[in-house]
């Protein structure tokens, strides 16, 4: 049985505390002895927000018969400060996504010293493809063939491997939030696959506005099954955000990408 929230309260203040004790509180201090009223209340919001989705993608595993231990959590802190993402690392959060490369960069360089994995999740350029497999571990957004060349030629100079998921479009009016028809995917998967420096991690999609999400995400779950059948390992379904990660879940999802929910309304600008 998963950890009601007071138990997992109680976790999260204590790390707290320690992390006060040593001197190395989330933000580089900001939950420590010389943090500010504000400091401290960013910090007891987001750990509040954070049990909340935590109990929300336990719920949805339980009543979809999954392990809880099966659903990765991506905190998404486009518009954020690189403090609000040191403060989401001091309570345990492993992976943060990012979707525009101008503020990936400079926030990944900031947080150097934290071991975070960092996902792009945004639509990219193949212009920028150079920039972000400097940093990004995972790319969820690759949707045709010239963009797998990009970064495969970077991701290759740079010395590294990127997993990569194939964007699956979920829309069926034409409109579309981006991505490949479930008919292209499986070939651009086989390009992924192949090519030098990037490893295939399986799919993603984002649910349509307006449309029903356990649909989409049900179409999306045949795609991820085609994808499977020839290259076992393309295991991941990457899907749902703060408002639908339960139909996502129920759908299969492995990893469910959420911001709003913890972090509260997008700013403006980084601070």
């Amino acid at each position: 049985m998963p950890p009601s929230r007071a138990e997992k309260g109680v976790e999260r203040n204590e790390a707290m505390k320690a992390n006060e004790r040593s001197g190395d509180g989330p933000g580089g201090g900001a939950g420590g002895p010389g943090a500010t009223a504000g400091d401290r209340g960013r910090v007891d919001r987001i750990g509040g927000n954070l049990t909340a989705v935590q109990e929300r993608i336990a719920a949805a595993c339980a009543a979809a018969g999954r392990d809880a231990g099966e659903v990765s959590l991506i905190a998404v802190t486009k518009t954020f400060p690189a403090s609000d993402v040191r403060l989401l690392a001091g309570l345990g959060v492993t992976d943060v996504a990012e979707n525009r490369d101008q503020e990936a960069g400079p926030k990944v360089a900031e947080c150097a010293d934290l071991s975070l994995t960092w996902h792009f999740v945004g639509q990219l350029q193949t212009n920028k493809a150079r920039s972000v497999a400097a940093y990004a571990d995972v790319v969820h957004s690759l949707d045709r063939p010239r963009l797998v060349t990009a970064l495969s030629v970077a991701a290759a100079r740079a010395g590294r491997t990127l997993r990569c998921l194939v964007q699956v479009s979920l829309d069926t009016d034409g409109t579309g939030r981006g991505g490949l028809p479930p008919d292209r995917v499986t070939a651009l998967a086989d390009d992924i696959a192949s090519a030098e420096a990037l490893e295939l991690g399986g799919v993603m999609g984002v649910a349509p506005l307006g449309g029903d999400p356990l649909e989409a995400f049900g179409r999306l779950a045949e795609t991820a099954r085609a994808v499977r059948a020839d290259h076992p390992g393309a295991v991941i379904i990457s899907a749902g955000m703060s408002g639908d990660l339960e139909p996502a879940i129920e759908c299969g999802a492995t990893h469910v990408r959420v911001g709003t929910a913890l972090l509260g309304g997008r700013q403006a600008i980084v601070r």
